[in-house]
């Protein structure tokens, strides 16, 4: 089954009548299956700020193919490759989605030349140090969380913009012994993007924060181009920000192979 990938982020009973609106089950598959082209390919800035204040940048490129459609993988593809700074210079993420069975994700450390399998109970680990997981950044399993309304009279207003309706859903893990096991997220009507999250820890406290900074139409696409979490309990920050992207560019399966996940940065 596809996931919900970092772009569409996280983040419910169907509705029982045309008055109430869709339900949130309908809402999140919405967020899940919204248009985002039939591949993509961008380039990233990602920045570490810790609780002193100190700031580390790095820099990524970041390819991604939709599954499930004619000529291509049944499943998502998605691949991440550092290019700066020197230190994780060719490390590389790629994930491997497979509707009718576990999905794969495969990291890529140069410093010990070799592939490291991520299981799934590493999913909601640090990635590569930020403040995101490898669920957030490779896509988090829709069947396994279930969801429910918290609000449909919610609203997000960007900076210098007007303000626009949303939906606030609540997702819960199955496995309620994750990290991460609740998640509220707001939910944009009118092109369902997630442009806020409040993560839970297994105490239930609020740990950490997903907040969309910037959104654009690209392409006639919605599309994140500066986002950023923050960790309350280690008080630091990650920013992700988008410095180019182009949707529909020609991917192939064969971009997505272990051999492409282990090919030196050359830049």
């Amino acid at each position: 089954m596809r996931r919900l990938l970092l772009a569409s982020l996280v983040l419910l009973l169907p509705a029982t009548g045309p008055a109430q609106g869709p339900g949130a089950e309908a809402i999140a598959r919405r967020v899940q299956d919204r248009d985002a082209g039939r591949d993509s390919r961008s380039a990233l800035r990602m920045a570490l700020v810790d609780a002193h204040g100190r700031r580390r940048e790095r820099m990524l490129s970041l390819i991604r193919l939709r599954g499930g459609l004619s000529g291509g993988p049944d499943g998502d593809r998605l691949l991440i490759r550092f290019t700066a700074p020197a230190d994780i210079k060719g490390t590389s993420f790629l994930v491997w989605e497979h509707p009718d069975s576990d999905d794969e994700r495969f990291l890529y450390l140069p410093s010990l030349a070799r592939v490291r399998r991520i299981a799934g109970a590493e999913a909601q680990e640090s990635f590569v140090g930020s403040d995101f997981t490898y669920e957030d950044i490779g896509g988090r399993e829709f069947d396994e969380y279930t969801y429910a309304m918290a609000g449909d009279d919610a609203a997000w207003t960007p900076a210098g913009g007007a303000a626009r309706p949303a939906w606030r859903l609540e997702s819960r893990r199955k496995d309620r012994s994750a990290d991460f096991p609740r998640v509220q997220s707001l939910v944009l009507k009118d092109s369902y993007v997630v442009v806020q999250a409040d993560i839970y820890n297994r105490r239930d406290e609020k740990q950490k924060v997903y907040t969309v900074r910037k959104l654009r139409q690209i392409e006639g696409i919605w599309t994140v181009m500066d986002s950023e979490m923050r960790d309350a309990l280690e008080r630091s920050r990650t920013e992700l920000t988008i410095d180019s992207i182009d949707y529909n560019v020609g991917l192939k399966e064969a971009d997505f192979s272990r051999r492409e996940l282990e090919r030196p940065v050359v830049r």
